[in-house]
Order: structure tokens, then C-alpha cells, then sequence
């Protein structure tokens, strides 16, 4: 099954769990399963939060609950009384979130089979605004885990989908402050080290995950000030690795000297791209898309003109880039004052259109 990425899935999965379909994300450990899975019920009207429970660490007691003693028609039976988490579910609508549900026994994934299917158990059905999702290491990952396969029935239970997120995710997703300015600005130029794809783990070697790169940045975030450069590579390594502890403790010392928004926008610094190449005016225009300077900001004249001095210095593809970006933004202003803006007597607009046939005619 070809895997897709966060965006893609962002956008099927909704319709799914409208129709109260259970869905199964299935993908390596540390990308974002379970934030995604936040984030999706945050979208959902029709949901009041999300309850979270690990499959793997649940016995028969946490899923089906306890019987108590009651007497019915004179006779005296059993009723199985739903834990605290399942008739929450069945009295208001939430998310049901089931995680590792390739580690649980046997006995656990058979009641979330019933659940899964009938939307009911032991005789207590879900809140019909209730929804399933749950998220396993296994498809084809499951060689790397301890994991246990589900076979055909199971897996026709749920809408599956094999999760592989693509670096365009992360730095997404991270862009709202979520990392350290460094931590963002190391990945986007460094996007190797986001985390270890290949599939082939050395025991007891230490890799970057996604994961792991929020729990760094969270940390420097509290300490930084006070790091010499042998603690933060100790602790880089720690998190990251030695590979990854290596390029961010040179990148980290070199930090201060790279080109911001600022220097571009603000104080027209166009002399500091002159040597760059293609991929840092890449790295510079992704860092001013997500700095969402263009949604959120009316450019002034000045930084209008800088932004139209910069523009004419890039490369063709570079250029168009940053065109489409400006063109994309919320403020319908920048987009028109972009476009007259000169450079030398030249409209920004008859740049990109004089780009658009060279290209044509190349």
C-alpha cells in the first residue's frame, strides 16, 4: 500500500470519521501519529476532546469493565459495568483514540474488534457523534518492531493508511513556534537530520526522530543561555545522536551570522545573498513563507522595495517561488503593491512575466 503524507491525510481523514468510519494510522514510531490525531479532533464540530488509551497496556478489566450483581425478573445475573473512559464515550461524543493496538493481547484486540465493528460492547453502544482512530508501528514497519500482525479481518475493520511524512510536514507544523527558531532553521537547511529513514538501526544506537527533535528544542528552550558548546553537544547527542550532534553544534555556533526575514525586508541587507546558492535562497524563502510576514503584516513602501530588490537577484526558479508565495497571502494589498513594486525602473510583474518566457523558450 503507497504510503501518504500528514497534508494528504489531513484531508481524507475527516470524511471518513464523518461517516463514524474507525480509521488506523499505521507508521514509523516518532513522526506525529498521535499529534496528528489531536490536531484532526480539534476539526471535528461534532467531538468534545479526545480519550487517549495505550491497547498495550490493557487487560480484559480496562476494556470490558467489571460485572456487579443485579436481580432481574426475580432472577439474580451478572451486568458488566463499562470503565470510567467507555461511558464517557457512549454518553457524549469524543474521539476515541486506541494506541499500539498491534501490542495488546489477543483478548484486548478482540473486544476493540467488536468495537471497531458493531460500535458497541458488552451492550453499550457509542455516542453516535463518537469517533475511532488508532495508530500502530506495524504495515511495513512491522519487521522493526515487536509488534503483532493484524490479519485481513481485523484490518477491514478501519480505513488504513500507511503514514510517511515528508519534511514539508514537520517544518509546517513546527513553524507556528512549536521549535526554537534554531532547531527550525537547522532542519530546513539540514533536512537529513530530521530523522533516520532507512530502515536499518544499529542496536543501542542512538537516531533523531521528529520526536525527539521537539523534546530537544523544548529543553534548550529552558537552558540555552546557559550551554557551553561541549554541554550542548553532550546534550545533542543525547537526544539526537552523534551524526546530528555534530552539524547542529557547528550550525548552532554559526547561527547568528545567517540572513534573517529581517535583514531582508527590514534593512534591505541584500549584499549578505550575494554568494548564496540555490538552496539557501530556498532556505530564506520558506523562512519568510512561514514566518507568515505576508498574512499577517501590511508590507510597507520600504519593505516593498527590499522585497522587490531581493526578488530580482534570485535565481529564475527561486524567483517564481517567491512570487507564488506573495501571491498566496491573505492580505490582498502586499500581493498588489508587490506586483508594481520597481526595481530600476522595471514592475516586479513584467520581471516575472520576461522569467516565465525565458523559461518557455529554454
Amino acid at each position: 500500500m503507497s504510503a501518504i503524507d500528514f497534508k494528504t491525510f489531513l484531508f481524507a481523514a475527516p470524511h471518513v470519521l464523518a461517516a463514524r468510519y474507525p480509521i488506523i494510522l499505521r507508521g514509523r514510531h516518532g513522526i506525529g501519529k498521535s499529534e496528528v490525531v489531536y490536531q484532526i479532533e480539534g476539526d471535528l464540530p461534532y467531538t468534545g476532546g479526545v480519550i487517549e488509551r495505550r491497547a498495550s497496556q490493557m487487560t480484559e478489566g480496562d476494556l470490558m469493565g467489571l460485572p456487579s450483581i443485579d436481580n432481574t425478573r426475580g432472577a439474580t445475573v451478572t451486568r458488566w459495568n463499562p470503565p470510567d473512559w467507555f461511558k464517557e464515550a457512549c454518553d457524549r461524543g469524543v474521539l476515541l483514540f486506541l494506541d499500539e493496538i498491534d501490542r495488546a493481547t489477543p483478548e484486548v484486540r478482540q473486544g476493540i474488534f467488536e468495537l471497531t465493528d458493531s460500535r458497541k460492547l458488552n451492550g453499550h453502544t457509542l455516542h453516535e457523534d463518537t469517533v475511532i482512530v488508532a495508530a500502530v508501528n506495524g504495515g511495513e514497519n512491522s519487521s522493526e518492531y515487536q509488534v503483532g500482525e493484524m490479519d485481513p479481518a481485523e484490518l477491514d475493520r478501519y480505513t488504513v493508511f500507511d503514514i510517511e511524512p515528508t519534511v514539508e510536514d514537520w517544518l509546517t507544523w513546527a513553524s507556528d513556534k512549536k521549535v526554537e527558531p534554531v532547531v527550525w532553521d537547522f532542519i530546513n537547511e539540514n533536512r537529513n537530520h530530521l530523522e533516520h529513514a532507512s530502515g536499518n538501526y544499529e542496536p543501542g544506537k542512538v537516531y533523531p526522530s521528529r520526536r525527539s527533535w521537539v523534546r530537544f528544542s523544548e529543553t534548550i528552550r529552558i537552558m540555552r543561555e546557559e550551554l557551553s558548546e561541549s554541554e550542548l553537544f553532550s546534550l545533542t547527542q543525547g537526544f539526537l545522536g552523534f551524526e546530528a550532534a555534530i552539524a547542529f553544534r557547528d550550525f548552532y555556533i554559526n547561527h547568528d551570522r545567517m540572513v534573517t526575514v529581517d535583514d531582508i525586508l527590514d534593512k534591505g541587507d541584500i549584499k549578505l545573498t550575494e554568494e548564496f546558492d540555490i538552496n539557501k535562497h530556498g532556505a530564506l524563502i520558506e523562512k519568510m513563507e512561514n514566518s507568515k510576514i505576508f498574512d499577517e503584516t501590511e508590507l510597507s513602501s520600504q519593505q516593498l522595495d527590499n522585497l522587490a530588490a531581493y526578488f530580482v537577484t534570485i535565481p529564475g526558479e527561486m524567483a517564481m517561488k517567491l512570487f507564488s508565495i506573495v501571491g498566496r497571502c491573505a492580505i490582498r494589498d502586499n500581493i498588489i503593491n508587490f506586483h508594481g513594486a520597481e526595481v530600476d525602473g522595471k514592475r516586479v510583474g513584467d520581471h516575472i512575466v520576461s522569467l516565465v518566457q525565458k523559461t518557455v523558450e529554454e
